[in-house]
């Protein structure tokens, strides 16, 4: 038996996944844990949790692997302060002390977590080689073309690989300073929205615009070539130098200044969101053109943050330029704790890989579950009311008949979801056919923009009667696809104060997005059975099988993780109803409680 623990740590999504002889067993974000959102600390609590759930303890571990080379990457630190020398100076003293205490020395800082009583090896992977595994070692591919798309690892940005079996080659990059994940982080910047957290917020604006910068951004900014390698023109950034993404002549191209965060959205805004928009979508079509040329193959494979653009991802389906396509679910550097232990495994220690028509990324339910008696203490403690059911089964029906009834629901239940999107484990419920439901759970339940659009999901097999997604499916959340012709849908894009829609003509207008499109999730009985028959009651119903699907947390905040996080945010929002695995909690039945500050609203 071989067992082999993954982290990723010290940039953003700090996470720990851990694999026993290929199994995937457990993999969890820290932020779940901490509360802190896109937390980058050493994740000691999914740490904890993944040796839990395996059973085992530290010394029987075979190896830790760590995401990503930090003398490389240190290595381009230094390479990137001389040549921008003297005005990287504050940039480079500012970011020293962590260098030099912590990145520096990972294998001191894995010996210390474990009380040196570690007696695996420690290896280091790239931090492509970890994307590009987690991409392709998950895969139900034998054989796949990865290609790999964030913001910058030591020196890669972009690349692109071959899987085969249990063997796993990169063949070309494109590096540091050009980086599509950068330039779009560049614009989620300019735009007045926080780096590494807000770039969907760029991708949920781009529908209200028209990409009429697009062409301005090709011929002053980027350069992109017909296989789809790009160039960055440096003198629009300052990411080199400063801690902010763009330079005054970014500012100067477009005669805009800088949105201020919590501002007036304006068109001008929407539409240069739409253009770095379509000006993604252009070079990553070109680049799954190029390396379907180069490579020849089928099956396509995608990781990095980048993959996390599902406007981009659809419209690659949409294409056809390949086969098959499979998506990391936990794209970005969480998934590369996963990818850094599958690389180990397979790469490394040679082993052999079995695949099957299905992924074993086991849908991405990777994290932490809990016990009726867990949540039964943790309720009494706050003095909660609620009814408790013996049978799931009578659960479903309940959720889908409040559903029905309107009401908003947060459903807790199984194991926490692994990556950014919340598939129905630790979700927030509510009736997709109700046109007034998008504002009430933006305005009172998730506190945030009200351009966002929110997520519809969906029975599988009815997945064709309402999005155009040609015999696709979509587990993970992570492909945008038209809401079907049939349903026609009236608009005003003007969304100075709150967003104003007129769905008079859609029968599912809570998660029908301005431009007629929806970030679909289809859902299986094999993927999760309890939420598949949640919707198929609901269905039952009401002849729909749709249902609204955000994540349980409300801005600023990360997913919830314990039934403790549930209650609170349940009892901090507007949420009609709360249920934690079979016990259901109605809030006109609560007491009123004083519970700590927990929730700050932040970007």
């Amino acid at each position: 038996m071989t067992i082999i623990l993954g982290i990723s740590a010290y940039y953003h999504d700090s996470a720990a996944a851990i694999i026993k002889d290929g199994e995937i067993i457990a993999a969890a974000q820290e932020e779940r844990f901490t509360r802190i959102k896109h937390d980058s600390a050493f994740p000691k609590n999914a740490i904890n949790y993944c040796l839990k759930e395996a059973q085992i303890k530290p010394e029987q571990l075979d190896g830790v692997v760590f995401y990503e080379k930090p003398l490389i990457k240190f290595e381009r630190i230094l390479e990137t302060v001389i040549a921008f020398a003297p005005k990287s100076l504050k940039l480079f003293i500012d970011s020293m002390p962590i260098w030099l205490n912590t990145k520096l020395f990972i294998p001191k800082e894995i010996d210390k977590f474990f009380n040196n009583e570690l007696k695996c090896p420690i290896y280091f992977t790239s931090h492509h080689e970890s994307h590009q595994a987690s991409a392709f070692y998950p895969s139900p591919f034998d054989d796949a073309v990865i290609l790999c798309l964030d913001g910058v690892g030591e020196w890669d940005t972009t690349s692109w690989g071959i899987g085969n079996k249990n063997r796993l080659e990169i063949k070309q990059v494109i590096e540091f300073p050009h980086s599509l994940g950068l330039l779009y982080s560049a614009f989620t910047s300019y735009l007045g929205f926080k780096v590494n957290s807000g770039e969907y917020k760029v991708m949920g604006l781009a529908p209200y615009g028209e990409p009429i910068y697009k062409d301005l951004i090709l011929k002053n900014i980027t350069d992109v070539k017909q296989d789809g390698s790009f160039w960055l023109n440096q003198k629009y950034f300052s990411y080199g130098y400063k801690d902010r993404m763009y330079s005054p002549k970014l500012i100067e191209l477009f005669q805009l200044p800088p949105r201020i965060p919590e501002t007036e959205i304006t068109q001008k805004h929407m539409d240069i969101a739409a253009s770095i928009q379509s000006v993604t979508n252009e070079i990553i079509l070109k680049l799954a053109k190029g390396i379907k040329k180069k490579s020849g193959m089928k099956n396509l494979c995608l990781a990095g943050g980048c993959a996390l653009n599902c406007v981009a991802n659809g419209i690659l389906l949409k294409e056809k330029i390949f086969d098959n396509i499979w998506i990391q679910p936990a794209s970005g550097d969480a998934g590369g704790a996963l990818g850094a232990a599958m690389c180990i495994y397979y790469n490394v220690l040679n082993n052999h890989r079995k695949t099957n028509s299905k992924s074993t990324q086991k849908y991405s339910l990777l994290g932490i579950s809990y016990k009726n008696e867990q949540i039964k203490e943790i309720l009494d403690k706050y003095n909660a009311q609620y009814e408790i059911y013996e049978e799931s089964s009578a659960v479903e029906r309940i959720i889908a008949e409040e559903l029905n009834n309107g009401k908003i629901i947060g459903h807790f239940a199984g194991r926490m979801e692994y990556g950014p999107r919340a598939l129905g484990n630790r979700s927030i419920l509510a009736d997709a056919r109700d046109t007034n439901m998008q504002k009430r759970l933006n305005l009172a339940i998730k506190k945030r923009e009200a351009f966002r659009p929110f997520a519809p999901s969906c029975l599988e097999e009815d997945a064709q009667y309402y999005f155009n997604l040609d015999g696709n499916t979509s587990p993970y959340m992570l492909l945008t696809t038209e809401v079907s012709d049939n349903i026609k849908i009236t608009t005003d894009k003007n969304i100075t104060g709150l967003k104003q829609l007129d769905y008079a003509h859609s029968t599912i207008p809570a998660v029908t997005h301005v431009d007629y499109s929806a970030r679909i999730q289809t859902v299986s009985k094999d993927s999760n059975p309890r939420f598949y028959n949640i919707i198929n009651e609901f269905k039952k119903l009401t002849g729909c099988c749709v249902v609204v699907n955000t994540s349980f947390n409300i801005r600023g905040e990360p997913i919830v993780c314990s039934p403790e996080d549930a209650y609170r945010c349940f009892m901090h929002t507007d949420m009609d109803m709360l249920v934690i695995e079979n016990f259901v909690l109605y809030k006109n039945k609560q007491q009123e409680i004083h519970i700590d500050d927990y929730y700050t609203i932040s970007d």
